[in-house]
């Protein structure tokens, strides 16, 4: 019998030798030929599992973005009681990429978005991932503010948007030596407990509206 091939398997051994490739030169000069070699199958494989190289980089970021989710939502599930505003915070820290342990995922991660600005398949998918994570970002953040007494209500939207611009930039900081993770993690944690810390209503300013 012939011998099956796992062919999820091999995209995703193909998919992290792409990202190892990434890791030591940018995405730029990669070719099928060195992902072939650092993956150890044939050119015939690679071509097999896709079509062309931007379906492959296109496949490579999403297992980069599927890796990062698990790793959140592995966080997440440790801490099952916490809070929406605790979650969110975890979340944050997780993609942001701050860690030494993650100094490469986001090496690997800036190259492929260098790479979107001249690649419509690659800034679609970023595009779909940066969507969901302000969708869930929104979300916890409308849980956190439920029921808070203040002044001026959050605008969960606009403060989702706000901070996954800070988490992603902070990822860039940290990388070219501008931040430390430290600095880089206080500008975070300060971020968020200002959106807890707002303001809240006087005790009697019910008692004035309802006059």
């Amino acid at each position: 019998m012939p011998r099956q091939v796992d062919h999820v398997g091999r995209r995703r051994l193909i998919a992290e030798a792409v990202c190892q490739l990434a890791d030591e030169r940018g995405l730029e000069g990669v070719t099928l030929r060195d992902v072939a070699a650092r993956a150890q199958v044939s050119m015939g494989a690679v071509q097999r599992c896709f079509r062309t190289k931007e379906e492959m980089l296109v496949f490579a970021l999403g297992h980069v973005s599927e890796r990062i989710s698990e790793r959140v939502q592995a966080r997440l599930v440790r801490s099952p009681a916490q809070s929406a505003g605790t979650a969110l915070g975890h979340a944050a820290t997780e993609i942001s990429l701050l860690g030494e342990e993650h100094r490469a995922e986001a090496r690997v991660w800036l190259a492929f978005v260098a790479q979107a600005a001249v690649s419509k398949a690659l800034a679609g998918t970023l595009r779909a991932n940066y969507a969901a994570l302000q969708e869930a970002f929104t979300r916890l953040i409308s849980e956190a503010d439920e029921g808070a007494d203040r002044a001026a209500p959050l605008d969960p939207p606009r403060e989702a948007r706000t901070l996954l611009a800070l988490a992603d930039g902070l990822t860039t900081h940290v990388l070219i030596g501008h931040l430390t993770p430290q600095e880089a993690h206080d500008v975070l944690h300060e971020h968020l407990t200002g959106l807890w810390e707002q303001p809240v209503l006087p005790p009697h300013f019910h008692e004035d509206r309802n006059k």
